[in-house]
């Protein structure tokens, strides 16, 4: 099969190469699934588990990517759940081999049901950046209607959902950025918008929630926004200030089946939009992972042909 290795970590996305790798096979709850599209992430290549296994020892060449949507090809013993020809979006073990794959091999339980009315290429916009955002505001910061939420970095994947979900749940959303953010955070359905290059952070007074996805000196200044009771959630490593009378929270994110159906189902009723930048190919996806100019919303990579996948829903972006 075609596959995107890394073998370098000094070299980061400069260094993934197109190759063929042998196609996976399902271990014990695992299934295969031909991957149809692809999401990525940039940092993960700084992450220890994209170079090395649970007992540290050197995995690579590693595929990386961890985001899909595809077709369940095969089924390993002890796998429930999913059947042959199902299509399903989830996210991969950070450990093992990843999405960039024509076929990759995962557990059963990472897995979520696509619908068929939901596009490949949005279902693989959805796992990291929408349970990020879920986790983040319900798990970690027991969000409660009402309550005041900051989003640092609204305008990009992981904010974007965070704005449309916390917005939802009834909070009064305010989202940061550049300048040329403004709109972007605006549409996505922030009240207020914080241009952290010419505006005053601390002006924005205490919230209940702030949910930080820039970290260094912002993160630190964010930590006095929080109000007595409130919470800071860092998706960027531990914060280094802490809120004087408040709780900060740093989280890995998990795959969780019920998560990813509630969210796919708020993108197919037109609740929920994805925030998806750029779609390129398998073949070109060493050129679009190392874009020369910043892009706001993911990047995706079509593994398989486009005529093999469902009509794109309304209510995505790409």
């Amino acid at each position: 099969m075609k596959a995107i290795v890394v073998t370098d970590q000094a070299a980061g996305t400069a260094g993934m190469k197109l190759v063929e790798r042998p196609e996976p096979q399902a271990a014990i709850n695992d299934v295969v699934v031909q991957v149809h599209a692809s999401g990525f992430v940039p940092t993960e290549l700084t992450w220890p588990p994209t170079w090395t296994d649970r007992r540290d020892r050197d995995r690579t060449p590693s595929i990386p990517g961890h985001e899909l949507a595809g077709v369940v090809t095969a089924l390993g013993y002890g796998s429930t759940g999913l059947s042959v020809g199902q299509r399903v979006f989830g996210l991969a073990d950070w450990y093992r081999d990843g999405t960039l794959a024509e076929f990759v091999a995962i557990e059963a339980r990472n897995l979520a049901p696509l619908p068929s009315d939901v596009d490949f290429a949005v279902g693989a916009s959805l796992p990291i950046s929408g349970l990020t955002a879920w986790q983040g505001l319900f798990q970690h910061g027991h969000l409660q209607a009402g309550q005041s939420v900051l989003v640092h970095g609204a305008a990009g994947a992981v904010g974007s959902m965070t704005i449309q979900l916390a917005r939802e749940a009834g909070a009064y959303v305010i989202g940061t950025g550049r300048a040329a953010d403004r709109q972007t955070v605006l549409d996505f359905g922030a009240q207020e918008f914080v241009d952290l290059a010419n505006d005053t952070l601390e002006d924005v007074g205490e919230v209940d929630l702030l949910l930080d996805g820039i970290g260094g000196d912002i993160g630190k200044r964010s930590a006095g926004l929080i109000r007595a009771g409130g919470t800071l959630v860092s998706i960027v490593g531990p914060p280094e200030a802490r809120p004087a009378n408040g709780l900060a929270v740093d989280f890995v994110v998990e795959s969780d089946r019920a998560q990813l159906s509630e969210i796919v189902q708020r993108v197919r009723d037109g609740r929920l939009r994805t925030n998806i930048d750029h779609v390129s190919t398998l073949d070109d996806a060493v050129a679009a992972l190392n874009p020369t100019e910043r892009r706001k919303g993911k990047t995706i990579i079509r593994v398989r042909p486009l005529q093999h996948e469902a009509v794109r829903p309304r209510n995505s972006i790409i």
